[in-house]
């Protein structure tokens, strides 16, 4: 699946499972000339074509395509400039992710091994305004090994090595959210991993599930 096709089939799934509505959100990524292919502004992604893609340079200027970039496309470029190991850029407003840090239900901590070894930490991201240089300033603290991020009051980023692993973390946190917010109903404590399985799962990580996680991206 080339990174067009990309963009358009999981565009069409983050609608259709509901983690977008209306016109919200974007999808982006980098091609092979270093440019960035992403969604324009003011189009349901439910219904998203091929002409409805634009291509930018990391300045933001427009090289192909007709439309309108969209008002979040420096926070996209924002990470790629930072990033060089990040490919695709997916950002939604999953209900119960928006829930969760709506309530102040914190999903930064170590609950599930597969939660940890694929989205690893989970910052909340200070509120920024959207479409202003403020929004790509609240991830700076993160930036550097983050694979998800909280933005408060506002929905999520999802980045990876391509558009299928970007849509896949989107994916697992949603799920990951719903979870805990099942788990909060009568206010029960969550048991979280101790530390000694915590260590052996990073020890085996690599090894078992092919996975290295920057080291700000572990829990101590």
């Amino acid at each position: 699946m080339d990174k067009i096709e990309a963009i358009l089939n999981y565009s069409h799934r983050l609608y259709q499972f509901g983690f977008l509505a209306a016109t919200d959100g974007n999808v982006s990524a980098r091609d092979e000339e270093g440019n960035i292919i992403i969604t324009r502004s003011g189009v349901c992604k439910g219904d998203l074509k091929k002409e409805d893609l634009l291509v930018t340079d990391l300045q933001g200027r427009l090289l192909r395509g007709s439309g309108k970039l969209s008002t979040e496309t420096l926070m996209h470029l924002t990470i790629y400039e930072n990033r060089p190991d990040i490919n695709a850029v997916v950002h939604a407003h999953p209900v119960s992710v928006n829930a969760a840090v709506l309530s102040g239900t914190d999903l930064d901590k170590p609950y599930f091994p597969e939660v940890i070894l694929t989205l690893g930490r989970i910052p909340v991201c200070r509120y920024a305004t959207p479409s202003t240089p403020d929004l790509s300033k609240s991830l700076m603290p993160y930036i550097e090994y983050a694979s998800v991020f909280l933005l408060e009051n506002h929905g999520a980023v999802a980045t990876g090595k391509n558009v299928k692993e970007a849509y896949f973390r989107m994916e697992r946190l949603e799920h990951y959210a719903r979870t805990i917010l099942a788990a909060s109903v009568g206010g029960r404590w969550h048991k979280t991993l101790p530390p000694d399985k915590l260590r052996e799962l990073y020890e085996i990580s690599g090894s078992t599930y092919g996975i290295t996680l920057h080291p700000k991206n572990k829990y101590a």
